[in-house]
């Protein structure tokens, strides 16, 4: 089993009035919760136990875990102010303190997650961790990387303007228990993930590339 940090803090401004009573991550897909539609699919892959934290009505959320059928692998975080992705990550970094998943999950995603775990297992010996990427259509507002010939990320461009390409960041992640060391020694300030973390792992971050959905719904037309 692979422990797994879900992010579920966010306010979802992009999504009102959709948002106004129910979490971005409780939005149904279907008829089904997205954040069910995640549990289901990582615990089919042999993820968990999960860490899911927090803060827009987070009482939704929480009533949503006692009633959910994994709730015995899951632990809840509430958070009274929002830490930022990196801050969520370093207040229960020995939540994965041998290495594990962290990922947004206001993400709708239909990538396979053993294969995306076999991967990580096969990074050069230089990487500590593993980023899901894909292709988007709107690069501008998404975190675009450079690769180098062997999928290793050497840039990175978090909502940049400019024509810089289409490969994109999809916010999940698999840290290496090296990582979670190197986070715990030198990055216990740091609140975000995507410009404070990643720039700092340049050339060490290795990436796996899916063809499967992976969505982003931050607003409606998503």
């Amino acid at each position: 089993m692979i422990a797994s940090i879900l992010l579920c803090a966010g306010y979802g401004k992009r999504l009102l009035p959709l948002t106004k009573n129910i979490p971005k991550p409780l939005m149904p897909i279907a008829g089904k919760p997205l954040l069910s539609i995640w549990l289901d699919r990582l615990t089919e892959a042999n993820f968990g136990p999960f860490l899911i934290n927090g803060h827009h009505k987070f009482e939704r959320i929480s009533e949503f875990i006692n009633y959910n059928k994994h709730r015995d692998i899951i632990q809840f975080s509430y958070e009274e102010e929002m830490l930022g992705t990196a801050g969520t990550l370093i207040k229960n970094i020995d939540f994965i303190k041998d290495g594990g998943l962290i990922l947004h999950a206001d993400n709708y995603c239909l990538a396979n997650f053993s294969e995306f775990y076999k991967h990580h297992q096969k990074r050069p010996k230089s990487c500590l961790m593993t980023m899901m990427t894909y292709k988007t259509s709107t690069p501008s507002l998404r975190g675009i990387v450079k690769l180098d010939k062997n999928n290793i990320v050497t840039k990175f461009y978090e909502k940049d303007d400019r024509e810089i390409g289409n490969i994109a960041n999809g916010a999940i992640y698999l840290i290496s228990k090296e990582m979670v060391n190197e986070l715990k020694n030198n990055f216990s300030k740091c609140r975000d993930f995507s410009t404070e973390i990643i720039p700092a792992f340049l050339n060490r971050i290795y990436t796996y590339f899916t063809d499967q959905p992976l969505i982003d719904i931050g607003n409606i037309d998503d």
